[in-house]
């Protein structure tokens, strides 16, 4: 058998198989969902998958008002940012962020769980998230992903 017959085949942008998925949020939790949902932007479920390129799914998630946290997280777990302006350190629990922008909790989940360089940046844009079981992305033809049947 010839050394010549085996190629590693590298994924580029142009022959990335890119699809577009939707999953339910509904009743699960935070970070196992989180983990799953990066895994699928970065594309390591596929088999052509290639560390320094863009070769994942475009995600959209539904209903993500009704993500779950276990134990006392939705009290305990804290989000901190500041405006930029003195003393303008803001804190907020995950409660009160469930409440005010659902969809936050899951984004932030999602992007910590990514990669911290421009590729990490390009995938996050490929993340969309909507409050609700609605999303305007019925023009790509979006298939329904049961998240438990990945990996």
């Amino acid at each position: 058998m010839s050394h010549l017959s085996y190629k590693t085949i590298s994924a580029n942008a142009e022959t990335a198989d890119k699809q577009w998925v939707v999953i339910d949020a509904k009743d699960q939790t935070l970070g196992r969902f989180s983990s799953v949902v990066a895994y699928m932007l970065r594309g390591k479920h596929k088999p052509n998958f290639t560390p320094h390129a863009d070769c994942g799914d475009n995600v959209i998630i539904i209903n993500a008002e009704t993500i779950q946290m276990s134990g006392s997280k939705m009290q305990e777990k804290e989000y901190i940012w500041h405006t930029g302006y003195p003393s303008g350190q803001r804190v907020r629990n995950a409660e009160e962020m469930m409440k005010r922008q659902p969809h936050r909790v899951l984004e932030k989940a999602i992007k910590g769980m990514l990669p911290k360089t421009k590729l990490g940046s390009q995938m996050y844009r490929n993340l969309y998230v909507y409050v609700g079981a609605e999303h305007p992305h019925s023009a790509q033809q979006p298939t329904t992903i049961d998240i438990n049947s990945v990996k």
